[in-house]
């Protein structure tokens, strides 16, 4: 298991959670299941999982509750599984920490694709390989937009002299904004670069992520352009 990736997969479902277990080791993944979000939590725990897969509706502690007590302990990436694309909680498990869903039913390889990403996106992340993801704002060092300095080779983010914490995604997420300030990124642009998607996307999930970076650098630092995008004020 030490050479493979680690995937936690929590789902209620016998027959999904066994198929899907088997599609995922085929693939080379380790896998850890588990049937409620109380014995994942004791699984996240005790394994340290490199990626978690969670069901949105499963007994005892919901997907949703699951992911903030995931998040609040680590920054290890979460794809939540929605039944319905529709779905309130879809934004849910993304206002939870979540970087990414998948709408089930769900193909097996898009499932793996879709994890492959994300894992693609935090290693970049976290500064094994920037890849070309703010290549502009790689090679700046710190930059500095009002009381905001970014450490764009650190990995760090301060406000106000104070440290800000935040998720590889939003990290990744705000490398795009500050390699182009005041320029306007549309959301698929952003999913493109930030999610890794070479299909359309839910844009969604760039909302959700943007808001949730807002509360973290400031509310009036990224600015909404009606029927555009999202720029980062210079």
């Amino acid at each position: 298991m030490a050479d493979q990736t680690h995937v936690l997969f929590v789902e209620d479902d016998d027959v999904i959670r066994e198929a899907t277990q088997l599609a995922l080791e085929r693939d080379g993944f380790a896998v850890t299941a588990m049937p409620d979000g109380l014995s994942g939590l004791e699984a996240f725990r005790a394994d340290r999982p490199d990626i978690a897969l969670l069901d949105v509706m499963v007994p005892g502690l919901d997907g949703v509750s699951l992911c903030r007590r995931i998040r609040d302990e680590s920054t290890v990436p979460v794809i939540m599984l929605s039944a319905r694309a529709d779905s309130i909680d879809v934004v849910l498990g993304l206002e939870a920490g979540a970087d990414d869903y998948v709408t089930k039913p769900f193909d097996g390889a898009v499932l793996v694709a879709r994890i492959r990403a994300v894992l693609r996106r935090f290693g970049h992340a976290g500064g094994t390989d920037k890849g070309d993801v703010g290549a502009d704002a790689a090679a700046g060092g710190v930059l500095t937009f009002g009381e905001l300095e970014v450490d764009t080779e650190g990995m760090e983010v301060r406000r106000g002299g104070q440290p800000v914490a935040l998720t590889p995604t939003e990290m990744r997420l705000l490398l795009e904004f500050s390699s182009a300030p005041g320029t306007v990124l549309s959301r698929d642009k952003l999913l493109e670069r930030v999610w890794d998607y070479g299909w359309g996307g839910d844009t969604r999930v760039v909302d959700v992520h943007v808001q949730r970076l807002r509360t973290k650098i400031g509310q009036d630092r990224i600015e909404t352009v009606r029927g555009f995008g999202y720029k980062l004020k210079a």
